[in-house]
C-alpha cells in the first residue's frame, strides 16, 4: 500500500516538474519571438555601426568632414534639425542641456558612431542598441530554455533510473 502512495506521488511531482519545464522553454520561446520582432529589427537597421573620435564642432576624425552629432538613431529620426530631442518638463531638460554643454566643453573628443558605406551628414553619440545589449536581451530567454530543457532531462532521468531500479 505505502508503494503504491509513492509512485502516485512521485508521478504527480513528475508532472508538475514536467509542466514547469515545458513552461519555461514555451515562454522562452516566445521571448526569442517577440525580441526578434520588436528589437533585432532596430539593431539590424542602423547604419551607424563604425566608431570613431568626433571633435566638438562637430568634426568626424575618420575622414575630417564636419557632421551633426545627434544623441541616438531616434533622436534624427524624430526631429532632424536639433541633435537633442528632450523627453521630460522644461526645467529638466535646461538642466540636462546645460550638462550636456558643459561636458562637450570639457571634452573636446567625443566617442561617435558613423554610416561607413554612405556620405557623411551626421553621426550618433551612442547606439541604442549596441551588440552588447543585443546580447543581454538574448541571455535570460536563452537561461530560461536552458534551465527548462534542464528540468524535463532531469525528470526523464529519473523516470528511467525508477523503470531499471523497479525492474531489477
Amino acid at each position: 500500500m505505502l508503494g503504491k502512495k509513492l509512485v502516485t506521488a512521485q508521478k504527480r511531482g513528475e508532472t508538475r516538474a514536467l509542466c514547469l519545464g515545458l513552461g519555461m522553454v514555451v515562454c522562452s520561446m516566445m521571448m526569442y519571438f517577440f525580441i526578434g520582432i520588436t528589437i533585432v529589427p532596430f539593431y539590424t537597421k542602423s547604419v551607424w555601426t563604425t566608431e570613431t573620435v568626433c571633435k566638438v564642432r562637430v568634426n568626424l576624425t575618420a575622414s575630417g568632414q564636419e557632421v551633426m552629432l545627434y544623441a541616438t538613431e531616434d533622436t534624427l529620426e524624430r526631429n532632424p534639425k536639433c541633435s537633442y530631442v528632450p523627453e521630460k518638463s522644461e526645467k529638466e531638460v535646461k538642466a540636462k542641456i546645460e550638462k550636456i554643454a558643459s561636458n562637450f566643453k570639457n571634452h573636446q573628443t567625443v566617442p561617435c558612431y558613423y554610416n561607413p558605406g554612405g556620405t557623411q551628414t551626421s553621426v550618433i553619440h551612442s547606439r541604442l542598441y549596441p551588440p552588447k545589449g543585443l546580447l543581454f536581451v538574448f541571455l535570460w530567454p536563452t537561461l530560461m530554455f536552458t534551465g527548462g530543457c534542464l528540468i524535463i532531462f532531469l525528470v526523464k532521468i529519473s523516470q528511467y533510473v525508477s523503470v531499471l531500479s523497479a525492474w531489477q
